[in-house]
């Protein structure tokens, strides 16, 4: 008798651990815990620690409570000003209803996973070039209401939503290589050109000094001849200053007026009439020649 007793306790005791074992559960600090008796949700929710549930009757479903990471495939699009795009997202979002997430939607995950890729395409389609790259702030926040909207009634909230990557065409990266090298190069252009304005303001100020002082004109040659004699160079090119020449110019001796004939100072007639040959003085006769015609003999 007793040890029929005995083996019933142990029996008892046996199939109390197997109870036990069947129907303990573990519930992390991050999951809560649904419990679904003969297919019926219960109201509580598990919190995290040690729980019992009856084993074949009820079945235990844990959600994870974590803010999830989800990176979003690149997808391609037109922009609205006729560029072709490939955008890379990524969504972070969490579960704050369990009981919603496991009931409403069968699988929260692909769910807002599908959302996030057909609000990025739909975000791309409204957007142009430019708001891509650099207003991607309030991209972000477009797509984060697109996306928080359905995921509301699914027990989801989106946490954020960031654009990690834009790709472009080769050919429109050179375009706007281009545009951006053009640009810097009116930049450029602009501040050479006001620099070269206030140097010319400046230089007439100094011109302006210097005219009142001559002297001040030749020492500023001068420190240019020593500026240029450290270089060490084999030639020497002396500027010649144009004050110089000025100065010689006003010192040149004017040239006196033509006076006019006085009347009283006729030419004769015939004077103005005579041949050349004959105003030409004759050649003086050699020592040694004869005149023609004269008589040799003596008488």
């Amino acid at each position: 008798m007793v040890e029929e007793l005995v083996a019933a306790g142990a029996t008892l005791v046996t199939a109390g651990a197997v109870y036990a074992m069947a129907a303990a559960r573990v519930v992390k600090q991050y999951e809560r815990g649904l419990v679904f008796r003969l297919g019926k949700l219960r109201s509580d929710v598990r919190g995290p620690g040690f729980t019992m549930i009856v084993p074949g009757i009820d079945k235990l479903r844990k959600v994870n409570m974590q803010i999830v990471t989800m990176p979003v495939p690149g997808q391609e699009g037109i922009t609205r000003d006729n560029v072709t795009v490939r955008v890379d997202a990524v969504v972070y979002f969490k579960v704050t209803s369990p009981a919603e997430a496991i009931v409403r939607v069968e699988d929260y995950r692909f769910a807002v996973a599908q959302m996030a890729q057909t609000s990025l395409r739909s975000i791309i389609g409204k957007s142009e070039l430019d708001d891509l790259l650099s207003n991607r702030e309030k991209l972000n926040q477009g797509l984060e209401l697109m996306i928080d909207s359905p995921a509301v009634e699914w027990g989801v909230t989106i946490d954020r939503v960031e654009i990690k990557d834009v790709s472009l065409p080769e050919t429109m990266k050179r375009s706007m290589a281009r545009q951006a090298e053009a640009d810097r190069e009116r930049r450029a252009r602009v501040i050479n050109a006001d620099a070269e304005l206030q140097a010319s303001k400046k230089l007439a100020e100094a011109a302006k000094e210097m005219s009142e002082q001559p002297a001040a004109l030749q020492l500023r040659l001068l420190q240019t001849v020593v500026a240029v004699a450290a270089e060490k160079n084999s030639t020497l090119v002396l500027p010649f200053p144009v004050e110089l020449l000025r100065f010689l110019e006003r010192a040149q001796p004017t040239v006196a007026p033509a006076q006019p004939v006085a009347p009283a100072q006729a030419v004769a007639p015939s004077a103005v009439q005579q041949p050349v040959q004959e105003q030409l003085p004759s050649p003086a006769p050699r020592p040694d020649s004869v005149p023609e015609g004269s008589d040799s003999r003596q008488d």
